[in-house]
């Protein structure tokens, strides 16, 4: 492979416009990830009051661009003049972790107190595939605040991007959605207790079979382009990972009955009608934390799952 010739220009607004891919550099700047915040700040304001989608679809991809993408669609069903109960959210006291890193995407991470969700941190991931794009919204959480590990920083402040394949983790980026969605089925000590594992599975346990309503659950990874798993290393050696699974879920009535009437919003994403079964696809962007390979702990080392958002993004009857 022919070496990449490496070309810096300075852009009359300062930026340094860079061509070839094997430089190591910054995701972006610290100015530049203030601006890509209060743009999708404001677009997202606008959509969430008109309930239109395409308000924002430039300022989201990935697991949050599916999710909010259906949001906003089932919204416009139910209230087509718009979001009556419309409250614009803000985002304060904002922190920018940005990785540097050789070729696409760049991306960095925002962590800001928001005014909805109660006292949590918004952790956002931002990336673009080339310098012309804007940048876009992949990954959202909320996370609690004490719960935003310390990220591991060089002399000039700039994070450490880890390889999806590394193998100095408990467990490879790469391998963490399959990993999950295996967990949710299966069970195991790959993942340490908590709401998001033991929790999550100890609740459909629980609603799986109930009189006259049966569950069936499916997880699958998604690992392909924008949902693609980010991590950044963090101070202890480990890494906090960025990923993304699909979920579905299907109920079946007993014969002679039918299944409950669900809310208007799975309703409005909803094809076919509901009588004998209904079908949900979800999407669902999770952060975790890996401890490195050779950490202790009585089970090994395992995957804590510190925060997930979910979101219904259609539905079947039949």
């Amino acid at each position: 492979m022919a070496v990449a010739v490496t070309v810096l220009s300075l852009t009359a607004s300062g930026c340094v416009v860079v061509h070839g891919e094997r430089e190591v550099l910054p995701a972006t700047t610290p100015a530049e990830a203030a601006r890509a915040l209060d743009q999708f700040t404001a677009a997202y304001n606008r959509a969430d009051r008109a309930y239109d989608s395409s308000l924002d679809a430039d300022y989201v991809t990935g697991a949050l661009g599916a999710i909010d993408a259906a949001r906003l669609k089932a919204g416009r069903v139910n209230n087509p003049g718009g979001n009556p109960a419309h409250t614009p959210l803000t985002l304060t006291d904002a922190k920018f972790t940005i990785p540097k890193k050789a070729g696409w995407p760049r991306w960095f991470v925002a962590d800001a107190k928001g005014n909805k969700g109660g006292n949590v941190r918004w952790l956002m991931v931002f990336l673009r595939y080339g310098l012309s794009e804007k940048w876009k919204v992949a990954y959202l959480t909320l996370v609690a605040p004490r719960k935003v590990p310390e990220f591991k920083k060089d002399a000039d402040g700039l994070a450490e991007a880890i390889p999806a394949n590394t193998t100095e983790l408990a467990m490879a980026p790469r391998d963490m959605s399959q990993a999950y969605a295996t967990y949710l089925q299966k069970g195991g000590k790959t993942f340490a207790p908590g709401a998001h594992t033991t929790g999550w599975r100890e609740q459909r346990a629980r609603n799986a079979s109930r009189p006259g309503l049966a569950r069936q659950y499916i997880d699958q990874p998604v690992t392909d382009g924008a949902f693609a798993p980010l991590a950044l290393r963090t101070a202890d050696g480990g890494a906090l990972v960025f990923f993304t699974t699909r979920h579905y879920e299907k109920q079946t009535a007993a014969q002679g009955t039918t299944v409950p009437t669900p809310n208007k919003n799975v309703q409005a994403l909803t094809t076919g009608e509901i009588r004998q079964s209904l079908t949900m696809e979800f999407f669902s962007n999770q952060v975790a934390l890996a401890p490195p390979r050779n950490a202790g702990g009585p089970s090994g080392p395992q995957v804590s799952v510190l925060a997930r958002v979910q979101g219904l993004t259609s539905a079947r009857g039949a």
